[in-house]
């Protein structure tokens, strides 16, 4: 694991407030760890004693329905931070965050960041900007599962993935979801996602190769989910 001055978190988070010797006192009591593709980095319920930083890797946030699905909230990439929410609030977790790939992950215990809160202004207001971002961002996602169709929401979801996450060299998305994952995050049933991507598949705004997905055409698509 790098430095605290050179990482990736600190330049696209709430981290970049703070200065050198914040940033010295942070890098001293952080704890770095690697989380294994599947693993989780904390579970729905748990106590979030402090933030993660991502470094490497892309997890997902998710919840589990009464019926046991699995639904995707959102996904999170190198950069960004998990937990403050459930931490300022002293509320346990309600989502789940797991690995989709192995990953690089520091955390930072609450009692650093609560004291960094009341010594730096910038690092709070940075803090509550990322938290209202994230509700905002829920709200939108939350009216895009009601007012769009599954056909638009799919098409929807593959734009972002390949916008967010970028391509293998092979044209596929970099990041490889099931089609379980990939029906949760839409909020569909894993067959009716099977049965779109066929369709899809079959008019040539995607290609399937095995389980991995290439966009073939991003302006047909980009119609479809507006």
């Amino acid at each position: 694991m790098g430095k605290c001055e050179q990482c990736i978190v600190r330049e696209f988070s709430s981290l970049k407030a703070l200065n050198k010797d914040e940033l010295v006192k942070l890098a001293e009591c952080k704890t770095s760890s690697i989380i294994k593709k599947g693993d989780y980095i904390f579970e729905e319920g748990d106590s979030v004693n402090g933030i993660y930083c991502i470094t490497v890797g892309v997890c997902k946030l998710s919840k589990l329905s009464p019926n046991g699905k699995d639904q995707i909230v959102r996904l999170v990439k190198p950069g960004e931070l998990l937990g403050q929410r459930s931490m300022i609030s002293d509320e346990p977790a309600n989502l789940s965050a797991v690995a989709l790939e192995d990953m690089e992950v520091c955390f930072i215990p609450k009692s650093e960041v609560m004291n960094m809160f009341d010594n730096n202004n910038q690092f709070s207001m940075n803090m509550m900007k990322t938290i209202c971002g994230d509700l905002k961002d829920a709200s939108e996602h939350m009216v895009s599962i009601s007012q769009k169709t599954v056909k638009e929401r799919l098409a929807e979801t593959l734009i972002y993935l390949e916008e967010s996450f970028g391509k293998n060299k092979d044209g596929s998305l970099r990041i490889q979801l099931s089609r379980e994952e990939l029906a949760g995050m839409i909020g569909t049933a894993t067959e009716s996602c099977i049965r779109l991507l066929s369709d899809f598949n079959k008019i040539g705004l995607i290609e399937l190769i095995g389980k991995k997905i290439v966009i073939k055409d991003l302006n047909k698509l980009r119609r479809i989910a507006d």
